[in-house]
């Protein structure tokens, strides 16, 4: 029962936190932010310093470390797009009258250097661990891609619950790319898609043959995609998913260096988790950690 409960509660523990998180540090005031980009960076570097050394190593700790690497990396790639730092060569809103294909177009050039971020970090990940015993660092942030996508794509055809409250004012311009507040043909088969892949991965992770570190690995992943169905059945659903995070908003904590040029704007943090932000932006999207 241990070897199920606890990968379920690391998951759940790191899709919360690790959004908030990236809400807190994107809303700390411009001095202390600066200081908190600068820990993130090294974050970064010391977890792809980490899946190098645990590559070989199909260990439940194994797991654990490629898991937790991987949510880093993605908190990273969040942060600096809800910073307005690496987001796309469009940092104009959709003008009024865009049809399908242009606004599609102008949505995915605001959000072109971001994906192309994911893609490089996915990557990088991919040339340290690539045919070595450990690949939960892979996985999992091929699995928030995915997820993200979904998420994503979800939000520009248009659902009830954006979210738009999570998403800061330095990218504020993104929500002019969401489509409207219904349902939309899209989100049927992606759920059925994304619930087909929550029971593979759970059905794996309850077979008895599998070795320790490939048991923690594949629960780990399990609950992560199980969070990923939660939050594109959040996108319908009038619940308010925000409260999650409030204590990472600006308005819930003291100011640092005086009044927040952000907060007074009225930003309010970062993706529907560490997805949803970011997938709010065409959507991560759903976006928390999925």
């Amino acid at each position: 029962m241990t070897a199920i409960v606890l990968p379920i509660l690391c998951a759940v523990f790191v899709w919360w936190f690790g959004t908030g998180a990236v809400l807190y540090a994107d809303g700390l005031p411009p001095a202390a932010k600066r200081w908190a980009m600068g820990g993130a960076f090294l974050m970064a570097a010391g977890a792809l310093y980490a899946l190098d050394a645990i590559a070989g190593e199909a260990t439940t700790a194994g797991a654990y470390v490629g898991f937790i690497a991987a949510i880093v990396l993605w908190g990273w790639n969040e942060l600096l797009f809800l910073s307005g730092l690496v987001t796309g060569p469009n940092k104009a809103a959709c003008p009024p009258g865009a049809g399908p294909w242009a606004r599609f177009r102008l949505a995915a050039a605001a959000l072109a250097y971001h994906e192309v971020a994911l893609v490089a970090t996915g990557a990088a990940i991919a040339w340290l661990t690539w045919g070595t015993a450990n690949q939960v660092g892979l996985c999992t942030f091929a699995l928030l891609f995915v997820m993200r996508l979904s998420a994503k794509l979800n939000i520009f055809f248009g659902v009830p619950n954006m979210s738009e409250e999570l998403l800061p004012s330095s990218v504020a311009h993104l929500k002019s790319y969401f489509g409207p507040r219904r349902r939309n043909g899209f989100f049927p088969a992606s759920v059925a898609a994304v619930t087909v892949l929550v029971g593979w991965l759970v059905w794996r992770a309850l077979d008895p043959t599998l070795a320790a570190g490939s048991h923690t690995g594949t629960s780990l992943l399990a609950a992560l995609a199980v969070l990923g169905l939660l939050e594109h059945w959040l996108l319908v659903l009038p619940l308010p998913d925000a409260a999650l995070w409030r204590w990472a908003m600006p308005g819930a904590r003291p100011s640092i260096d005086g009044p927040d040029p952000l907060a007074r704007e009225g930003a309010s943090g970062g993706g529907n988790t560490l997805n949803r932000a970011a997938g709010a932006t065409t959507p991560t999207g759903n976006g928390r950690l999925r």
